[in-house]
């Protein structure tokens, strides 16, 4: 280890330059500050999510208070093995992190001129609540709040730089505090000794080291966003795992490529809650905010976080007088975003790996593989009984592992206790088997839902419409108006849950329903149905004026004066080509209705549902005379797009040649458009999560396989893997609660509709690389996300908070339905096999393993079944699979088909190789009709079998 003292920071990194993103950022950020400035403060100190965000907008000047930071003083340079770090010489405090060699950095250096101001936190503080024993109130002190004075102490063997924090301290503040840098193993070390200094035991309720990362979307030196390409190759995001001794957090770039970068313990570090920080910078879309990784997280469940459930129980520790406690934390470097679990191992520490993830259907046996050089000595599931849990041996003798069995519905912890005492907790939520899920949300949607009112002035009357479980009512109105109007992604949310509801389940009363939505509301109101404007898709259906309305009167409880309350003129806008694929999946779901299932749709006949789907794309797509886009947005990536490259497909099946090739010509202008983008999914927003589903699917349509593949890359920057259920599988969003959910604030949202959306490119990219596991354990996490949202009864919640003040789901449905249509667009059955684990399945049950492998699909459709050793990917666009069969020895492939229902007499089987590089293809054994380019498989009342033979290629 090489200590160099510099004198001044003129080399650290400039601010890279790049081309300022346009669209309406600024808009959106207007939005987000007033939406957040009416949220209550109703909470204190720093666990405080609405003290967090401040009503004003922040201090960009250069003018203000002192520096916090001494930087005038230079600082101390090192390295570790695969790291280069600086140091302040005053105040050590750790201001660059970057692998050796790159000009990359983890922290936001670029970004020190505005962040070494009083109260921002960084690499070196800490929060510390406490208490004299048997007392009841707790005195705080944080780092970041004091004056940066310590006294810094002559460096021991191994350590880079050590200082006594007490002359920042209080006189009578009770806890000494030293403070090390280190190398230890290699990694760089920061840990932190405390000392009882007081004559009585002290109980230490509180204690966060505050993780600083450059999650600085938001350029606050320049007052700029950055632009896409500065941002994605700058920026970073950090995810936690707060699974007690073996938690940890993962740190990834936003281009999904490496280096990549592991905090975990030091010592007896326990990782146990994971809290927002109070700053001068407030949170807004283009800067999530900042994080302290809690050790003992008792002082703020007592108080703040009370109304929750916390993710581990809170705990604290006496200190007896001059008894000392040392905490700490490790930063070990990955190669890349796949390479993490193999770091975790390197490094000594546990490996979970859930499967088919930690959301757990009642019906499917989940399987829990754990990697550590000790054995487990106990598991214990909380609540009691939540899940049963069964071990067996695995392949491998380097990995433990269990069956798992969820009994009891809702979030449950399994606690693992070591022999070496280190104790692990891995979160789960157990669900209902996933039809019983589905059908409860089908009705749910379609009788709480359901809103009927001839009398209702604006139109709505009938449809499906966004729901308050708070108040258990039908939001009929909102001052956030497309809520309540049936539009943008929180209004429209509702009926697109709908329509894919019956997409996966088709039930009559409820396609009748749905059909007078379409013909009656959607149609010829929220559609325009004549005019210039035919096929144009109106912003909201619900609107404030200030004009007398005949028997309506707007709630006086809710503030009518801001941006989101539309007047009639904006809500009558078409300009939004977000609300597009809204209407398209509820055309293209009835065709696809009347098209497989005889009979079920009444009002029109199939063509009439293609041609409406088709006709609003062109509409979207379509220019003014004077060549200028109709509809905003249409050139960037839209959510639930994918809809539209499988109503491409349909209208090349139905052989409705002249419409397929005009809408693949507007496609592919899209598309070629991103083609000469370096990262080409923008949004309305300045950065964003969604649109890179369309981006990757038509990218591979026209074979522009590099933009593909850097989309892809991005989606594994923002959708982690992580032993807990909120976590893994879910796509980052943390602005979207201002817009459609009830608690009001810039949060990370767990399963928002960004998991059920990503998981679609994520597992496509997955059916075309088998090998690459990484991506199915996303994937799937994002696919099975959604159905955690779904309460016993059918709710569907937004998504879930993460701030642990209040680890719950929102109380409105808002955006769900784009979740849940990521949900029916991707789940199936996947099936592989592991040289460690064996046959694992993710959505079905293995029934048998040798000779022959037999699974069940217990997925929500049981209409999608991939066998990852050949690549072979089987679709149903009607019927279902009962059972699948695979002899590894020669081959073949046995499907069973459950019986025929009323309106299913036939299966439509499509039978696809997906890998490049695979060497067989598959046939019927025996000859079938072909229609619309599937196996058509007249179905009776018992199971129908087919067998599949391999041809090599």
């Amino acid at each position: 280890m090489q200590v160099q003292s510099e004198p001044n920071r003129s080399s650290l990194p400039e601010a890279p330059k790049g081309k300022w993103l346009t669209s309406l950022w600024f808009g959106g950020c207007l939005a987000a500050t007033w939406l957040t400035a009416q949220t209550p403060d109703n909470t204190a100190t720093h666990a405080n999510p609405a003290a967090n965000i401040s009503a004003s907008r922040p201090d960009h000047s250069t003018a203000g208070p002192p520096m916090a930071l001494d930087l005038q003083q230079g600082w101390l340079q090192t390295n570790t093995a695969d790291l280069e770090l600086r140091l302040t010489k005053a105040g050590q405090i750790l201001i660059s992190l970057r692998p050796r060699g790159s000009t990359f950095d983890f922290l936001p250096s670029d970004q020190l001129e505005f962040r070494a101001r009083p109260g921002f936190h960084h690499w070196c503080d800490i929060i510390l609540r406490v208490r004299p024993a048997g007392e009841s109130n707790w005195t705080e002190w944080s780092s970041a709040r004091a004056a940066r004075v310590v006294h810094a102490l002559e460096s021991s063997p191994g350590a880079i730089a050590v200082a006594d924090l007490d002359p920042s301290l209080p006189s009578d503040f009770p806890v000494s505090i030293r403070r090390t840098w280190a190398v230890d193993q290699g990694h760089l070390v920061l840990r932190f000794d405390l000392r009882n200094r007081a004559n009585e035991t002290v109980e230490i309720g509180g204690l966060a080291l505050p993780a600083v990362f450059n999650n600085l979307i938001h350029n606050f030196v320049t007052r700029r966003a950055r632009s896409l390409e500065e941002t994605h190759e700058t920026c970073v995001f950090f995810d936690p795992y707060p699974g007690c001794d073996a938690g940890y957090v993962q740190v990834t770039r936003l281009n999904g490529e490496g280096p990549a970068l592991l905090v975990i313990p030091w010592g007896q570090t326990s990782f146990e809650a994971w809290q927002p920080l109070r700053e001068p910078a407030r949170p807004m879309q283009t800067f999530e905010g900042t994080f302290a990784w809690t050790v003992h997280s008792r002082a703020w469940t007592e108080q703040e976080w009370s109304p929750a459930e916390p993710w581990n129980p809170p705990t604290s520790i006496m200190l007896a007088p001059g008894e000392t406690r040392s905490y700490g934390l490790r930063f070990v470097p990955a190669g890349d975003i796949r390479d993490l679990d193999a770091a975790l191992m390197r490094a000594g520490r546990p490996v979970a790996v859930g499967v088919p993830g930690y959301i757990l259907p009642m019906d499917l046996e989940g399987q829990l593989f754990l990697h550590y050089g000790q054995k487990v000595r106990e598991i214990k599931a909380d609540p009691p009984g939540a899940i049963e849990v069964i071990p067996f041996q695995p392949p491998s003798a380097g990995w433990q592992a269990w069956r798992l069995k969820g009994r009891h519905w809702g979030r449950a912890r399994l606690t693992v206790t070591y022999d070496d005492g280190l104790r692990q907790t891995i979160h789960y939520y157990v669900i209902k088997p996933m039809p019983d899920v589905v059908a409860d949300l089908g009705r749910f949607l379609f009788t709480r839902q359901w809103f009927e009112d001839a009398n209702d002035p604006f139109g709505r009357s009938p449809s499906v419409m966004s729901y308050d479980r708070e108040t258990d009512r039908i939001l009929t109105q909102e001052n956030r108006v497309w809520i309540a109007g049936l539009s943008d992604e929180g209004g429209a949310g509702s009926w697109i849950a709908a329509a894919c509801k019956l997409f996966a389940q088709p039930d009559p009363d409820q396609v009748q329903k749905f059909e007078r939505f379409v013909n009656e509301v959607l149609w010829g109101r929220l559609q325009y149905s004549e005019g210039d404007l035919q096929y144009g898709v109106r912003k909201s259906l619900f609107y404030y004026t200030t004009n007398d309305i005949p028997g309506f009167t707007y709630d006086p409880a809710l503030d009518w004066r801001s941006w989101t309350s539309w007047s009639e003129q904006e809500a009558r806008s078409v300009g939004r080509g977000y609300n597009y694929p809204h209407v398209v999946i509820a055309y293209w779901t009835l065709y696809r209705l009347a098209r497989y299932h005889p009979g079920l749709v009444q009002s029109h006949p199939w063509e009439w549902f293609l041609d409406q789907a088709w006709q609003t794309v062109m509409f979207l797509t379509s220019r003014t005379p004077e060549g200028r886009a109709r509809v905003g947005y249409v050139n960037w990536g839209l959510m639930q797009g994918s809809v539209f490259v499988e109503l491409l497909r349909d209208l090349q099946r139905e052989g409705w040649a002249d419409k397929a090739n005009a809408m693949e010509q507007r496609m592919r202008q899209r598309a070629e458009r991103w083609a000469r983008q370096p990262y080409p999914f923008g949004s309305e927003m300045a950065w964003d999560s969604t649109g890179q589903e369309e981006v990757y699917l038509w990218c591979k349509y026209f074979g522009f396989d590099r933009q593909a593949r850097t989309t892809l890359q991005a989606i594994l920057g923002y959708m982690p893997t992580l032993p807990h259920w909120g976590y893994n599988g879910s796509a980052r969003r943390y602005w979207d609660f201002l817009y459609a959910g009830k608690i009001r604030r810039i949060e990370r949202q767990l399963h928002h509709y960004g998991s059920g959306l990503n998981a679609i490119p994520v597992l496509h990219a997955y059916r075309e690389h088998p090998a690459d596991l990484y991506l199915l354990r996303v994937g799937y996490g994002g696919a099975l996300g959604p159905l955690s949202n779904v309460d016993p009864e059918g709710f569907a919640s937004a998504a879930f908070h993460s701030f642990p003040d209040s680890l719950r789901w929102d109380p409105y449905t808002g955006d769900y339905g784009l979740n849940f249509f990521g949900h029916v667009m991707t789940i199936g059955t996947y099936v592989a096999r592991h040289p460690d684990w064996g046959w694992i399945a993710f959505g079905g049950e293995i029934l048998a393993s040798e000779p022959v492998l037999r699974v069940r699909p217990r997925d929500s459709l049981r209409q999608r079944f991939f066998l990852a050793p050949e690549a072979l990917w089987l679709t149903l666009d009607a019927g279902r699979f009962d059972t699948v069969e695979y002899d590894p020895g020669n081959g073949r492939v046995r499907i069973a088909l459950a019986p025929a229902e009323p309106f299913t007499p036939a299966a439509h089987l499509r039978i696809e190789t997906t890998a490049p590089g695979a060497t067989r293809r598959y046939q019927p054994a025996t000859a079938l009709p072909v229609v619309r380019g599937a196996f058509q498989i007249s179905l009776s009342k018992d199971v129908t079998q087919i067998d599949l033979i391999p041809e090599d290629r």
